[in-house]
């Protein structure tokens, strides 16, 4: 397998190459790109570490070297937030990232399984999904935005609440991937039991944990540490996939259009990507009002992606 990591020198970045690096199946090929010159140094860096991974750094205007034969390619280029940002901040910038490496992408890679990690994902995915239709090879089944940060806070903070082992503990998140947007569904956690008190603040902490980590480093970043090991744990998912293993986890992805055009479920996925997207179950009466509360931001974010790309 190849796995191309753009915006590797990034905090995200060099810390999902690193997971990679450590966990990818041996024999595999990792592709490391970004604009800063600093990125063949990254490689270097990495490759001292003793895992039968062979490892590559390529920097500059051009991703196409690093995006070549590539089966995954998992996308975190891009500005991160600062305090008092919310991630509609970031469009500006990020929407413009997206927008050419998914033209590249649909040059170089079109059936390569694509992972954005690039905020916001609730519109950068559309974009990307644009762009790929304009260039005739898009595949829904191959375009994924990467929530997974969202499951292990989830998984994570009610581990910490409930005093749990948290590799026990699984916590479906529904929706999209900021603020009202994501919606972890508390009342399908197996062997543990909420008061109306914690659900509410724990569903307000899990939809505000990114604001916590911004503000908690003061000036200094947003979470690069959780979020490269979400996109590792969901690029291993991707890579298991393409493997013929049969794994399920949750991402934001076009499904049938019921809530919204895109939409964070579980989804099964197999060599092509999505074989099939799953019901999330039933949902508690503070989860159905919960998700009719967020479809007006969802749907709003989604139509801001095709916007920009189409007009």
């Amino acid at each position: 397998m190849k796995v191309a990591v753009i915006g590797a020198a990034g905090g995200i970045g060099q810390a999902l190459a690193l997971l990679l690096k450590n966990r990818l199946p041996a024999g595999s090929d990792l592709a490391l790109y970004d604009i800063a010159p600093v990125t063949p140094g990254v490689a270097a860096d990495l490759s001292h570490i003793p895992t039968p991974v062979s490892i590559k750094g390529y920097a500059g205007e051009d991703p196409s070297p690093a995006l070549e034969g590539a089966d995954v390619v998992l996308i975190s280029a891009g500005v991160a937030r600062k305090p008092g940002m919310d991630r509609a901040d970031l469009f500006n910038v990020n929407a413009g990232i997206v927008k050419s490496l998914a033209q590249k992408i649909a040059d170089v890679c079109p059936k390569a399984l694509v992972g954005i990690i690039t905020n916001p994902v609730n519109t950068t995915v559309p974009i990307a999904a644009e762009v790929l239709k304009k260039a005739g090879v898009y595949d829904k089944r191959r375009l994924f935005g990467v929530t997974t940060l969202d499951v292990i806070r989830s998984e994570t903070f009610v581990a910490d609440l409930k005093d749990k082992d948290p590799g026990d503990v699984r916590v479906p998140v529904i929706g999209g991937h900021s603020g009202v947007t994501i919606l972890p569904l508390l009342s399908q956690v197996e062997g543990v039991e909420f008061t109306a008190e914690e659900v509410e603040a724990l569903t307000k902490r899990i939809q505000n944990a990114g604001t916590e980590v911004v503000e908690a480093k003061a000036g200094g970043g947003s979470a690069t540490l959780s979020m490269g090991q979400a996109a590792c744990r969901f690029g291993l998912a991707l890579v298991k996939a393409a493997q013929g293993e049969e794994v399920v986890e949750y991402a934001y992805v076009e499904g049938d259009g019921e809530h919204a055009p895109f939409f964070a479920q579980p989804v099964k996925l197999g060599k092509d990507g999505v074989e099939e997207v799953l019901s999330y179950g039933k949902l508690s009466d503070f989860e159905k009002s919960a998700l009719d509360g967020m479809l007006e931001t969802l749907n709003g974010d989604i139509q801001t992606g095709v916007d920009f790309v189409n007009n």
